[in-house]
């Protein structure tokens, strides 16, 4: 079988480029009085320092410039902007500048000088210290809140800070940042992804499952590879029963044959089956033309039995030989046929006896779940389902296997409803078959739909 393998899963990263290249942000400047006459005059010192004093209160959580701010940004601004300044000669300065920022309009400017001196050094960590600062400084034009907060975001995250990056990602997000190729919900994408990175798969989850909700909720169309995504990482962790989550949400968007295959293949490979769970598998994995190598047919008819079920296992050769896939070299598959070829008329006769001995009161559970699984192998939906419903009222049954196989002849037979409901029952090691078929009888209700309404 095809296994949905780390290999494989590679190729379905996430492709969303968050990048927005060069940030540029203005340089951010102090009053005019702070950056005019720097020559000492002392009565405007003193002025400036009686004002400061007696502001001291408003500069904790507002604006203000205090002397030694004055002192240290205005030659350092000066230097800055100089032709042919070196960044890395003016690093002291700078990082002796960086202490001084306490009030807002201290953080805003100062900031702004320490990302743009990032800037013109190629220093990132610089870029994202000045960008912290201002967003602190909450001076920020609300225009430009959001935009500021990604670049902190982008800068934290190439640093492999993911816990910084996810604040400013969620300020992005709360500021309501876009651009033409940029929507929320990638920015719900980038959040799940930065989770990812930091191995907190739970939160990654369901900012994931977020997004793709959000996007729908939009009416806008959700790509392929972010179901996948979810599916990847849920897979190559064993999230139970997250993997299912996505699987489910993934296969009712994008039903193709292969992604069906897929999606049976990875329910395979995270469960051991037995023969009867497999069967529930494969009959699924039948309906949905998932049946694509010799060895799924080889499965198949293993697990049905053609000594049991000699029609369903006959029709299920039938159907690979037609399609190419099954060939007389196979010996296994020639030996079942010949038995299912052997059985089928006189299993055909025996089910009129069956059928009322299933239905006399007194008869036993073997005999009822025997009529109905040998009903349901011959397509005779509504035989199989009543059955089935009798033997979830006796003591003993297998409660998982008698729901999921009703849950299969009430989507055959259009019932909708009542298999979701019954499916919604399955636990242990048939939920994920469960899971599945459930998203089936979807898939199928909702190709119902418009013939109904013709």
């Amino acid at each position: 079988m095809t296994l949905f393998s780390r290999k494989r899963a590679s190729s379905l990263a996430l492709a969303i480029s968050l990048a927005t290249g060069a940030a540029v942000v203005a340089t951010a400047v102090i009053p005019v009085e702070a950056n005019a006459q720097r020559a000492p005059r002392e009565r405007e010192r003193d002025r400036d320092r009686d004002r400061d004093r007696g502001q001291a209160a408003q500069e904790q959580d507002g604006g203000g410039y205090s002397d030694a701010f004055r002192a240290a940004y205005v030659p350092l601004d000066e230097a800055l902007k100089a032709e042919g300044a070196s960044v890395a000669a003016l690093r002291p300065q700078i990082d002796a500048l960086i202490p001084l920022l306490n009030t807002a309009d201290e953080k805003i400017a100062g900031g702004g000088l320490v990302f743009n001196a990032g800037v013109k050094g190629s220093d990132r960590g610089l870029q994202l210290q000045g960008m912290e600062l201002m967003v602190a400084s909450g001076k920020v034009p609300a225009e430009q809140a959001g935009r500021y907060n990604f670049i902190a975001y982008q800068l934290a995250n190439e640093q492999r800070d993911y816990a910084k990056g996810r604040r400013y990602l969620q300020g992005a997000i709360d500021n309501n940042f876009t651009t033409e190729t940029i929507g929320r919900s990638d920015l719900e994408i980038a959040m799940a992804e930065s989770f990812f990175a930091s191995n907190d798969l739970t939160q990654g989850y369901e900012y994931l499952k977020k997004a793709i909700t959000d996007r729908k909720a939009q009416g806008l169309a959700v790509e392929e590879q972010w179901y996948r995504r979810g599916v990847t990482v849920a897979y190559e962790n064993q999230s139970v029963p997250q993997v299912y989550d996505f699987v489910t949400m993934w296969i009712g968007e994008f039903p193709t044959s292969n992604n069906w295959r897929d999606a049976v293949n990875l329910t395979r490979n995270l469960n051991t089956f037995q023969p009867g769970e497999i069967l529930d598998l494969f009959r699924l994995a039948r309906r949905v033309d998932a049946l694509q190598d010799a060895s799924d047919y080889d499965y198949y008819v293993e697990a049905a039995d053609p000594r049991r079920l000699p029609k369903e296992v006959k029709d299920v050769i039938d159907e690979g030989k037609a399609a190419g896939v099954i060939t007389s070299s196979n010996l296994f598959i020639t030996e079942a046929e010949q038995v299912a070829s052997g059985r089928i008329q006189s299993d055909r006769a025996d089910l009129p006896a069956l059928e009322r001995d299933a239905m006399a009161a007194d008869a036993g559970l073997r005999t009822v779940m025997a009529a109905a699984g040998a009903f349901l192998s011959y397509d005779d939906f509504a035989k199989a389902e009543r059955f089935y419903e009798r033997a979830l009222t006796m003591p003993g049954v297998d409660t998982n296997e008698a729901l999921i196989r009703l849950a299969v002849a009430q989507i055959e037979l259009g019932k909708f409803d009542a298999a979701r409901t019954a499916l919604g029952r399955v636990t242990g090691a048939r939920m994920p078959i469960a899971m599945l078929w459930a998203a089936y009888a979807d898939e199928k209700e909702g190709a119902a739909a418009p013939a109904m309404a013709m």
